[in-house]
């Protein structure tokens, strides 16, 4: 008879008691529950790139445009919208004179949208 007990007991310790696995399973769900998180953020985190991206590129069109064009850009402020990567983008301009009367001092500011910072170009260019 004590063979028996000895046996249950045995048996009994091979396998995980019902605590052991609701905690085990708590710990798999928290760590599942972090690399979703962690892959939506990563998302988040892509397209904001992204769109960091285009406006940056349009801003640098609107400066090689400047920089290329024969006739330099007119004193003061400006704006208008440009349409780049399937999108209209709103921009300002500001052309200063420089110390040197020779050079225009030019800077671009390309609206990035809601939520985004404004790609900012500020570069020099003959008169």
């Amino acid at each position: 008879m004590n063979l028996r007990v000895a046996d249950r007991h045995q048996s009994g310790s091979a396998g995980f008691t019902l605590l052991e696995m609701l905690v085990a399973l708590t710990i798999f769900a928290i760590a599942g529950l972090a690399l979703v998180r962690l892959q939506a953020v990563s998302a988040r985190t892509s397209a904001d790139l992204r769109q960091r991206t285009l406006v940056q590129v349009v801003a640098r069109n609107l400066m090689v445009e400047r920089l290329t064009d024969p006739k330099a850009p007119p004193l003061g402020t400006s704006e208008g919208t440009i349409d780049n990567g399937g999108r209209a983008w709103p921009w300002s301009q500001q052309v200063e004179t420089a110390d040197d009367e020779r050079l225009l001092v030019v800077s671009i500011r390309v609206d990035g949208g809601a939520g985004q910072s404004p790609a900012v170009v500020t570069f020099g260019r003959l008169k």
